[in-house]
C-alpha cells in the first residue's frame, strides 16, 4: 500500500483560562435559572465565539448555609502535549454579603477567587501580583465577559466566583511553576483562549516569564539550559546562584540569548550536552532536530577548521549522530577539539547576546565535563 506523504493537520484546543470562563458562565446561569446547562458558549478575545460541553454541575451548601452552584469543563488541549489536557476546570458561584479576603474585583460586584489546585503567586516579576491566585489577566477578562453575558452582577449582594482544578496541585509538579514562584497548584493561563499544538509561543512565554522573575529577584546572571540534566549539573557548580537564575530554554537558543540581553543580564551561563553545543558552534539558532538536523558535512568542516586533522575529520562523515562524533573524538584522544567546539559555541552566544557567556558541556549523567 502506498503511504500518503501528506501530514496530519494538528488539532487546536482550549486554554485553562477559556475553560474557566465557560465553567463560570455555566455555574452563573445554573444559579440564575435553576437549570443545569449542557453546553456553554462564550466570547473570545478576538471576537470569535466557541462552545464547550459542560461535564458536570452540582448544587452545594456552603459552610454558612449559602447555596453554591458549580460547573466543570474538561480541558481539551487538542494535539498539544499539555499536562492539563483532560483536567476538569471548575467554577463555583455564590452570592456573598461582602467579599471575603483575597478576592479580585472583576467589577459589577463580582469577585474572583482561586480554589483547590489553583496556585498562588509567591515571587515578583509575573503578570499577577504576589499573594494573588495565579489566574492571568486575559483569563480574568474572559471570566468577567462570560459572566456579563450571563447577566450576573452583584446587585444588592456580591457575587463570588471560585476557580478550582481538583488535580491541579499534583499536575503542577510536572511544570516549572515552582521556579516561577507559583505554589500550591496550576496557573490559569491563556492570551487568546486557544492552544496551538506544540506551540513555540508557550515555550518562549515561559522563557520570558522565567527571566522576568530572575530580574525581579535582583539577579544579574542567568543560567540557560537545554534540559533538566544540564541545569542540575551547572547548579551543582554555581552554588551561589538561587533557583530563580535558572531558565529552561529547551531548543530556543537564539531567542533565549536575545531575551537575556533584552532583560539586561550581565552574564549568561549556557549549559548543554554535546549535540546542542555542537549545533550552537555551527550557528544553528533553533536546536531541535526538526529545525536543525545535524548536518554532518558542516560538522566535519567545523572540526577541521578548529584544528582536527583533515583526515580524521573526514572519517567523521560516516557518523550518524553528534554523540558518535564525540565518541570518536574521545577514542582518538582529541579532547582539545571538544573544548574548541565549546569555545566556538561561546563565541556564537556572545555574538548573538552581546553578553559575557560561560559555556558548560554536560554529560548524560549530569557531570560538567568542560567549562569555557
Amino acid at each position: 500500500m502506498k503511504r500518503s506523504g501528506r501530514k496530519k493537520r494538528l488539532r487546536s484546543g482550549f486554554t485553562t483560562g477559556a475553560c474557566a470562563a465557560a465553567a463560570a458562565k455555566a455555574a452563573a446561569l445554573f444559579m440564575r435559572d435553576g437549570a443545569a446547562p449542557d453546553e456553554m458558549e462564550i466570547p473570545f478575545p478576538d471576537g470569535s465565539r466557541h462552545c464547550f460541553r459542560v461535564a458536570a454541575v452540582a448544587r452545594l451548601c456552603g459552610r454558612e448555609g449559602e447555596k453554591q452552584y458549580r460547573a466543570g469543563i474538561i480541558k481539551d488541549a487538542g494535539d498539544d502535549p499539555d499536562v492539563t489536557n483532560g483536567a476538569e476546570i471548575r467554577a463555583t458561584v455564590r452570592e456573598c454579603g461582602s467579599p471575603a479576603a483575597g478576592g479580585i474585583s472583576l467589577g459589577r460586584g463580582v469577585f474572583l477567587y482561586g480554589g483547590e489546585g489553583v496556585g498562588r503567586v509567591s515571587k515578583p516579576g509575573l503578570a499577577v501580583a504576589v499573594g494573588e491566585p495565579a489566574i492571568n489577566p486575559v483569563p480574568r477578562e474572559m471570566i468577567a465577559a462570560a459572566l456579563a453575558e450571563a447577566g450576573v452582577t452583584g446587585g444588592g449582594k456580591g457575587i463570588a466566583v471560585e476557580i478550582s482544578v481538583p488535580e491541579g496541585e499534583k499536575l503542577a509538579q510536572k511544570t516549572l511553576n515552582h521556579r516561577l514562584g507559583i505554589v500550591g497548584g496550576l496557573s490559569i493561563l491563556g492570551t487568546t483562549g486557544i492552544v496551538r499544538p506544540i506551540s513555540a509561543a508557550a515555550w518562549t512565554a515561559t522563557i520570558t516569564a522565567s527571566m522576568d522573575v530572575a530580574r525581579a529577584a535582583g539577579l544579574s546572571e542567568v543560567v540557560l539550559s537545554t534540559g533538566r540534566t544540564s541545569e542540575k549539573g551547572v547548579f551543582a557548580l554555581l552554588k551561589h546562584l538561587p533557583e530563580e537564575a535558572g531558565v529552561m530554554m529547551g531548543d530556543y537558543l537564539e531567542f533565549s540569548l536575545k531575551e537575556a540581553a533584552a532583560h539586561g543580564f550581565a552574564r549568561i551561563h549556557l549549559a548543554g550536552m554535546w549535540a546542542k553545543l555542537l549545533k550552537a558552534a555551527m550557528g544553528v539558532p533553533q536546536t531541535h532536530v526538526r529545525n536543525g538536523a545535524l548536518e554532518v558535512a558542516r560538522a566535519v568542516d567545523l572540526l577541521a577548521g578548529l584544528g582536527l586533522p583533515r583526515e580524521e575529520a573526514e572519517e567523521m562523515r560516516a557518523c550518524n549522530t553528534a554523540r558518535e562524533i564525540l565518541t570518536r573524538l574521545d577514542a582518538a584522544g582529541r579532547k582539545e577539539t571538544a573544548a574548541a567546539v565549546c569555545e566556538r559555541a561561546k563565541r556564537y552566544a556572545e555574538s548573538v547576546s552581546g553578553c559575557e557567556v560561560t559555556v558548560y558541556l554536560v554529560e548524560s549523567g549530569g557531570r560538567v565535563r568542560e567549562v569555557v
